[in-house]
């Protein structure tokens, strides 16, 4: 990374510190927290995510079956996402902000595999760190390990085929990504509890909360996946190989190696 990358995430690095200075007050998680959300959305938003936990368990099986050894790259992908989204930095109104870690994932392993991981990394920072619920698991998994997801996985995709940098793609892979993520979490909150101008205008209120903050972390994971991306590409080029994610192509099996 060259020294104009450096100065500019240690500028946010900054920027983040001084949140903190400035506003010191407690914060609340951002992910939805425990029996915050009416029955009824909270049953929703359940049912919405299971489909797609269903085929990201599936996507597991199916790699981890054909190449084995990619195991230990699976479970970097799960930490990665653990202490990026671990990590709150509370915003002016009370609430909190933090990276989501879900870009390297998806890019990864899919965007479904990737949800998988999501749900598994919400179920502990619930239980461990009371950050987010068990009835609210389904609508922050839809947001963090379903849109999220998803949306960084059609971005990296869609820049590579268009024939931009690798970095390119990576970063703004996970910076939209995360962008995303809390897009869909205002908009849960906002149908859960519209204001007196509407869903609309909740769905606005809810977005401002989190903007302050979260663009700059959202910028800083981007820098960090692709930091990330290329320690990857150094000490496990043969994995990456194996999982094409630099081409983006699906992987299939032929005698005597892979085809891509």
């Amino acid at each position: 990374m060259n020294s104009h990358r450096i100065k500019a995430f240690g500028l946010l690095l900054v920027y983040v510190l001084a949140i903190y200075i400035i506003f010191p007050k407690d914060a609340y998680a951002m992910h939805i927290m425990e029996g915050f959300l009416p029955f009824n959305w909270a049953a929703f938003w359940w049912v919405a995510m299971i489909p797609f936990v269903i085929a990201g368990v599936r996507s597991i099986k199916r790699t981890i079956a054909l190449y084995p050894n990619l195991k230990m790259l699976l479970g970097l992908a799960g930490a990665f996402a653990f202490v990026l989204s671990a990590l709150k930095i509370p915003s002016v109104t009370g609430s909190s902000s933090h990276p989501t870690g879900v870009g390297l994932g998806s890019i990864l392993f899919g965007p479904t595999a990737m949800t998988v991981l999501g749900m598994i990394v919400l179920t502990f920072q619930a239980l461990l760190l009371a950050h987010g619920g068990i009835t609210t698991l389904g609508a922050n998994t839809f947001s963090m390990g379903v849109v999220g997801p998803f949306v960084a996985y059609g971005t990296y995709r869609g820049l590579k085929k268009l024939g931009a940098p690798q970095w390119l793609s990576i970063f703004t892979a996970a910076t939209l990504g995360n962008v995303m993520t809390y897009v869909t979490t205002s908009i849960q909150l906002g149908l859960a509890f519209p204001a007196t101008g509407g869903v609309l205008a909740s769905i606005l209120k809810f977005l401002g909360v989190f903007a302050f903050t979260q663009l700059p972390l959202a910028i800083s994971e981007g820098l960090l996946t692709v930091m990330v991306f290329n320690i990857l590409n150094t000490y496990s080029q043969k994995e990456l190989q194996v999982l094409t994610a630099f081409t983006g192509k699906a992987i299939s099996t032929v005698k005597g190696g892979i085809k891509a």
